[in-house]
């Protein structure tokens, strides 16, 4: 079965987080709360997944991201490949961008059609990721 697995998603923002002894001390007795914030989608049928692994994203999509259906999906392809293009140029200049913030590439191809949950996900991670890290990965101004 082939499998693309949006690097993107795979992202442990560590960079975003600030250790303090808080932090640590949550993370080391909340196991629990890292299963509920790993968001998985997988097509199967499509066999494309996105897993988003980051403490604080489920529950800003939870109360910040717009409801499905609000945006079209032909809106999200548009701004994700907008989005996923200016990241990828970040993560090949880790002398001038973060590379915390920027690990991995992302493999999103605009030829391939990944369905709406899918589209939805990654461009209200990357909502996200900006607001969060106080970025800014075009001219758009990111809003919750």
């Amino acid at each position: 079965m082939k499998k693309i697995v949006l690097s993107l998603l795979i992202l442990i923002v560590l960079a975003s987080c600030h250790f303090d002894k808080n932090m640590v001390s949550k993370a080391k007795t909340d196991e629990a709360s890292k299963v509920s914030d790993t968001v998985r989608i997988a097509n199967d049928s499509l066999q494309y997944e996105v897993i988003i692994i980051d403490g604080g994203f489920n529950s800003w999509l939870a109360g910040h991201g717009k409801p499905r259906g609000f945006y079209s999906e032909t809106y999200l392809e548009n701004r994700n490949q907008t989005y996923v293009s200016e990241w990828n140029s970040r993560v090949s200049q880790p002398q001038r961008y973060n590379p915390d913030l920027y690990e991995m590439r992302i493999n999103y191809d605009s030829n391939i059609h990944y369905g709406y949950e899918v589209n939805y996900l990654i461009y209200n991670y990357m909502i996200y990721f900006q607001i969060v890290n106080k970025q800014q990965l075009s001219g758009f101004v990111p809003r919750p």
